[in-house]
């Protein structure tokens, strides 16, 4: 990933958040994370294909990477008002939202708590319901430690915070939030009304079924499946190389972005 134009920590409710811009444009395209990951292990590969033709900012949210922690768990509503705070500090009045995982639940609750602020939204293989996600998902989440977290995301970790303390704590929390995960309303996604893109791979952690689910209850959707495991369509690290796929992935998102249809009908 090239070396970002501008990057720092902004003071956001209460934590110092870390940020990157990349490249140029008019309404920036805002990056969310996954859980336990940081901006280089879930956007590496794909971030450079948006930067050639957008203003890309990207972030790493709480107790994730180079952001600090509060004294308080990880909640999907903190984060969208965290993510808000930071567009509010670098002066953005407008932008396209794209969130991966975990961060595509964030990226529902920035078009619900922040609408003015958005554009449209890019939710990646992101689940609003306990029932979306594959079986035993939850029940192993009980269950977990550390040494379930792939090595690929703790290596990543500390690469830019070298602390084991600190990786613990994030683990946890992401756990803690994924264990205590509340559904959301079918009336919260009807009431999302930015023009979206829903995208899952066909074997992914949450079933087609319920993201196709999800596209009929947010007006103005676009729907695409790609072939592929969690996070292989945006090149995440734990995701094999070479692939084609973040192109692919990334072509249908600019396309998406530079159009002006409101269509229901998929892409794909």
């Amino acid at each position: 990933m090239r070396t970002p134009k501008t990057s720092g920590h902004a003071p956001v409710n209460g934590i110092q958040m870390y940020y990157e811009i990349h490249g140029e444009g008019q309404i920036p395209l805002v990056l969310i994370h996954g859980g336990g990951s940081t901006i280089e292990s879930n956007f590496g590969r794909i971030l450079p294909l948006f930067a050639a033709t957008h203003k890309v900012i990207a972030m790493e949210l709480q107790a994730h990477g180079r952001t600090s922690d509060r004294d308080a768990p990880e909640s999907f509503e903190q984060d969208a008002d965290d993510v808000a705070a930071l567009l509010q500090y670098l002066g953005v009045e407008k932008a396209n939202i794209l969130g991966f995982s975990n961060g595509g639940t964030t990226t529902l609750n920035i078009a619900l708590r922040h609408p003015k602020l958005v554009n449209k939204i890019i939710p990646i293989a992101c689940n609003y319901r306990r029932e979306g996600m594959m079986d035993g998902f939850f029940e192993g989440m009980q269950h977990a430690t550390i040494d379930n977290m792939p090595r690929p995301l703790q290596e990543a970790f500390l690469d830019v915070t070298p602390d084991h303390d600190l990786l613990l704590n994030m683990f946890t929390k992401d756990r803690d939030r994924m264990i205590s995960f509340i559904d959301m309303a079918d009336d919260q996604l009807r009431r999302i009304k930015a023009p979206a893109l829903f995208m899952v791979g066909d074997r992914d952690v949450m079933s087609v079924a319920h993201v196709l689910k999800m596209s009929q209850l947010v007006e103005g959707v676009r729907l695409v499946v790609l072939p592929g495991f969690h996070g292989e369509m945006v090149g995440e690290v734990c995701s094999a190389p070479g692939s084609n796929q973040p192109a692919i992935c990334a072509a249908l998102i600019n396309d998406f972005l530079a159009s002006n249809l409101h269509s229901r009908q998929p892409l794909l």
